[in-house]
């Protein structure tokens, strides 16, 4: 069996080509067994109480995806195991539900403990804090199930898929010695060890900004101006594999935002409150051009949900397909299920059908025992709004990972809890009660947005390898349940030993509830949201999408910072650069495409590695910062210089493997 993606998995197909995977879908392989089950969930248990720990403590969350994927080949090499390469896919694909239950619980509900202490008759327990991740979780699954086809399969080549590629990379590496596998380790070691010099010992800076100079400050100070950029290896590689007609339009959306918006702001409405989170409002003549994004980024909010409401309405064929099979299904029975190839069998939509049914009927019973007390009006409309706006930005948050990589669940959550306060008030419920409601509420949709999205990433890495989907999604429900009860225990554990107070985000940052905090609060005590602004993020993902350009991947780039952008824009004038050189054969442009795509890979890799490391040494209290160097300007000029080297060594390492004859 080759051990590398076929030339056409990474690009569109022509008129009568089928893409063949891996393994074969005609045979049967090693996927669901003792040692990939049981991995994989070890892994989600250690992955999740890491993550949770790391997000809430230091304000950031490591992508566990790839450092899985990693110990899974080097488990897999290290006893020798053959033929394991199923395996691994199940492995990756339960572990990486740490990832996207932490992602979902600590964005939403570390704000119930924020509240707390401003409300002290606001009572929070484990139960709320799992439930809400585990059926979040299921939900997210089950609604994104439907949609793999056409993700995977009918789009093939159409999405770059950024990490399910650096993924597959590596799973592919640990099944040959040589090939492919020495310039994944050689990227994946140079990105590592890059990334490591600027997370942990700031060596050089992780951005190189405008404020480097003193006419730089003085813009940014005056004209709220501001450059940005992130120079990690790990971002370059990510811009390299998402490509340059994507990586425009985000960008497009970012310069609109820093370099026309946020000045505008600042000269037109001098007098504007801008308020941070955790600080006291500003007038936007004194605001920083930071500050003014954290104000203007709601525009990017509006974009992403009316760019979801666009993005349903064109798969509206796809939604009817899924309704259309659940009634032929139910019809005939399971009969002629056996004649599906393998690689294409999904759990049987009526299972699909029954399980989502049965989910919202236990979220209904959850709230209504538990979160709205026993009010079944209140039940009947949260559980209304929870059901609506996960199934609609589903398809939102697997286009996001699909494109970028990077999914913006916390504005739409940001959205959910907005809508969900609003409405809530309306119909009665408000105060205290009505903030748990919303917050938990936020929290279901929360998880269930980010378990589509990642989840969407384990399904194309199945589809490139092979893997039989029923099984990778049967196994996702094993993978939530145990991240689920672990990210609830951390969470608790974390509150009782430091306390989510409004005064220590020292010790426990937790940013993203305490916007959450910040942005509900007000909602339920009569204050207002900023229509105006999510109402222009609306106007112009319509505009965009009338002119045909990506409304969704302009969106993500009115709402992610600027220094996250910039970096995808190198790396895909990087790939456009080495790709547009003459080749003296097909199969000689074919291998350097090849070759670019897997040392892009390695770079992913060996920063998301070390993010895990960076993150170990801090756990353990392990200072490597050098005081006194770190974060001056010297390590900004030189982490620019260093910049430029990577770029260089990242177009020759490509130009450089010629085609051996």
């Amino acid at each position: 069996m080759a051990h590398q993606l076929p030339e056409n998995a990474l690009r569109e197909l022509r008129h009568d080509e089928e893409y063949t995977p891996l393994l074969s879908p005609t045979k049967q392989y090693r996927e669901v067994t003792p040692w990939s089950v049981g991995w994989g969930l070890f892994m989600a248990v250690i992955f999740s109480a890491a993550t949770a720990y790391l997000g809430l403590k230091v304000g950031q969350v490591f992508e566990a995806a790839i450092p899985i994927t990693i110990i899974a080949v080097g488990l897999t090499s290290a006893t020798g195991r053959k033929n394991a390469l199923g395996e691994n896919v199940i492995i990756q694909s339960i572990g990486a539900c740490s990832g996207m239950i932490v992602a979902g619980a600590i964005f939403t509900l570390p704000a119930l403990y924020i509240l707390k202490h401003s409300h002290p008759e606001l009572a929070v327990n484990f139960m709320e804090v799992f439930l809400s991740s585990l059926l979040g979780g299921i939900l997210g699954i089950l609604f994104l199930i439907p949609f793999r086809r056409h993700f995977v399969k009918d789009m093939h080549g159409k999405y770059p898929f950024p990490e399910a590629t650096a993924s597959t990379q590596v799973l592919l590496s640990g099944e040959e010695s040589g090939g492919q596998a020495k310039p994944l380790m050689m990227a994946g070691a140079i990105g590592g060890l890059y990334d490591f010099l600027v997370a942990s010992t700031g060596l050089w800076t992780e951005n190189f900004t405008s404020r480097v100079t003193d006419f730089g400050t003085t813009v940014a100070e005056k004209a709220k101006l501001l450059f940005s950029c992130n120079v990690g290896a790990a971002l370059l590689g990510m811009g390299y594999i998402v490509g340059l007609r994507y990586a425009c339009i985000i960008c497009a959306g970012s310069a609109l935002v820093w370099w026309i918006i946020v000045p505008l702001l600042a000269l037109i409405f001098p007098d504007l409150n801008i308020a941070p989170v955790g600080q006291e409002a500003l007038r936007a003549a004194d605001a920083s051009p930071e500050a003014l994004f954290g104000y203007a980024k709601s525009i990017g909010i509006g974009g992403i949900a009316v760019a979801g409401i666009l993005g349903v309405w064109k798969s509206r064929s796809v939604i009817l397909q899924a309704f259309t099979l659940l009634k032929t299904v139910a019809g005939r029975g399971t009969a002629g299920s056996e004649a599906v190839a393998r690689t294409d069998r999904d759990i049987p939509v009526k299972i699909i059908a029954f399980g989502s049914l049965l989910t919202i009927l236990l979220t209904g019973l959850f709230f209504y025992f538990d979160v709205m007390q026993g009010n079944l009006l209140f039940t009947i409309v949260g559980i209304l709004i929870v059901a609506f706006i996960s199934f609609l930005f589903t398809t939102v948050a697997a286009n996001a990972i699909a494109i970028v990589g990077s999914n913006p669940v916390s504005g739409m959550t940001l959205m959910t809890l907005i809508l969900s306060s609003i409405i809530m008030v309306l119909v009665g419920l408000k105060g205290t009660g009505g903030m748990v409601a919303a917050l938990i509420m936020g929290g279901v949709v929360c998880t269930a947005l980010a378990s589509a999205g990642a989840f969407v990433t384990d399904l194309k890495i199945g589809y490139w390898i092979g893997s039989t989907p029923r099984f990778q999604q049967t196994c996702k429900f094993l993978g939530i349940l145990v991240s689920a009860a672990t990210v609830g225990g951390v969470i608790m554990m974390l509150d009782k030993t430091y306390g989510f107070t409004p005064d220590n985000s020292d010790v426990m940052a937790a940013p993203q509830a305490r916007a959450m905090a910040a942005v509900i609060e007000p909602l339920m005590s009569g204050g207002g949201a900023p229509w105006l602004l999510y109402g222009i993020g609306g106007l112009i993902a319509l505009a965009l999408d009338f002119c045909g350009i990506s409304a969704l991947a302009f969106a993500l780039g009115m709402f992610i910072p600027l220094q996250l952008n910039l970096p995808l824009l190198v790396g895909g004038a990087v790939n456009w650069y080495v790709n547009s050189r003459r080749s003296s054969s097909k199969e000689e442009k074919e291998q350097r495409n090849s070759r670019g795509i897997l040392l892009a890979s390695g770079l992913i890799a060996g920063g998301a590695l070390t993010g895990v490391l960076s993150a170990g040494h801090q756990f353990f209290g392990i200072n490597l910062y050098l005081t006194g160097w770190g974060g001056s300007g010297y390590a900004e000029w030189l982490s620019l210089l260093c910049y430029a080297l990577l770029i260089v060594w990242l177009v020759k390492a490509t130009l450089g493997e010629k085609h051996k004859g």
